[in-house]
């Protein structure tokens, strides 16, 4: 325990992995939410994904494919990283998405700036992915596990 403080090292840890695993659900389940409910998928499938990429060598069924399920996974997996239930399966889909993305970006721009979409999701994402599970005290995979073993 640090000097002066009624926090446990291991406690900090739980608040720290708590934080950014919130924060990364939200930003993924709340973008999920807009383009499902309100872009909808079949308009995330052509604004972002037919449209832009139609001339390159990606089929056209793949891009609707892609861009009409990347909604829905965002908006599942990211409320499902916010209450901490089956968090690494989540992050695994997470960062499929992330690596769709970037593909995508330099694909159609090489010099694409990710300062401000990519790189603080992937961050987050790895913070969350490296910390190990049971130091996620905050989480339904931590309530199961803990109920399990009683």
């Amino acid at each position: 325990m640090a000097y002066g403080s009624g926090m446990s090292d291991q406690a900090m840890r739980a608040v720290g992995v708590l934080t950014a695993r919130v924060i990364l659900g939200l930003i993924f389940g709340m973008a999920g939410y807009w383009k499902t409910f309100e872009l909808t998928p079949m308009g995330h499938a052509e604004r972002p994904f037919i449209v832009p990429y139609a001339d390159t060598w990606i089929p056209v069924w793949m891009l609707w494919a892609t861009g009409t399920i990347i909604p829905v996974v965002e908006l599942i997996a990211g409320w499902m990283v916010v209450i901490g239930w089956r968090v690494r399966e989540c992050l695994v889909a997470l960062a499929l998405i992330l690596m769709t993305v970037t593909y995508g970006h330099l694909l159609t721009e090489p010099l694409f700036n990710f300062n401000g979409h990519v790189i603080p999701r992937s961050l987050l994402l790895l913070v969350v992915a490296f910390t190990p599970g049971a130091a996620d005290w905050f989480s339904v995979d931590n309530w199961l596990e803990r109920r399990a073993r009683t």
